[in-house]
């Protein structure tokens, strides 16, 4: 029997993804979220959800801006740092050694170190009680060719992202390779129906 847990966002895994923004001074900023998805094909987009006390909410309203960086597992201790410090005290970027790259298509910094980039304007937003999200339009998409396969798109366990869990406030790895998809339930097709 399952055990009621009531209303809580215990969605599992999330991603843990470091965001870019510009200050209106012109300052990089980086910070970790895990409220966050793909939400749409055409056009492409994610979604990220942010409280409005932070920095970067501040800093993508204003801009209208911003760089999805996708950690590897060998980034978890900068990556926590990121989270756990505010870019009103600390520039992130100096503090960890990471660098900053200007993006030339939207207004927002990328994490050069970070082998997956993902480069945003946004499209909407929403408040959703304590969050806002934001839709950002994926205008482009960087990555490391180390972490390309034979069709030149990004592969999971080359990227090695980090997740992570609520629930127990924990940062994980990728598990096993397991099947393709569209192919493992393919067995099953005229089977079940």
């Amino acid at each position: 029997m399952k055990k009621s847990l009531g209303a809580k966002p215990l969605a599992l895994p999330s991603p843990v993804w470091v965001v870019g923004s510009y200050g209106t001074d012109g300052q990089p900023n980086i910070m970790v979220v895990a409220w966050g998805g793909i939400c749409s094909t055409e056009p492409p987009c994610v979604a990220i959800s942010l409280q409005k006390s932070r920095l970067t909410y501040t800093n993508i309203m204003e801009c209208k801006a911003f760089t999805i960086n996708i950690p590897s597992k060998q980034h978890l201790a900068l990556t926590d740092y990121i989270g756990i410090v505010s870019g009103r005290n600390v520039d992130k970027f100096s503090a960890t050694g990471l660098t900053p790259v200007r993006s030339g298509i939207v207004n927002a910094p990328y994490v050069q170190e970070f082998s997956l980039v993902l480069e945003c304007k946004v499209l909407h937003t929403m408040e959703l009680g304590l969050h806002t999200q934001f839709i950002g339009q994926i205008f482009d998409v960087k990555a490391d060719e180390v972490v390309l396969g034979s069709n030149e798109l990004p592969i999971a366990w080359q990227v090695s992202p980090l997740i992570a869990s609520a629930p127990d406030r924990a940062y994980y790895a990728l598990g096993e390779y397991l099947g393709q998809a569209y192919s493992a339930g393919a067995t099953l097709v005229g089977k079940i129906e």
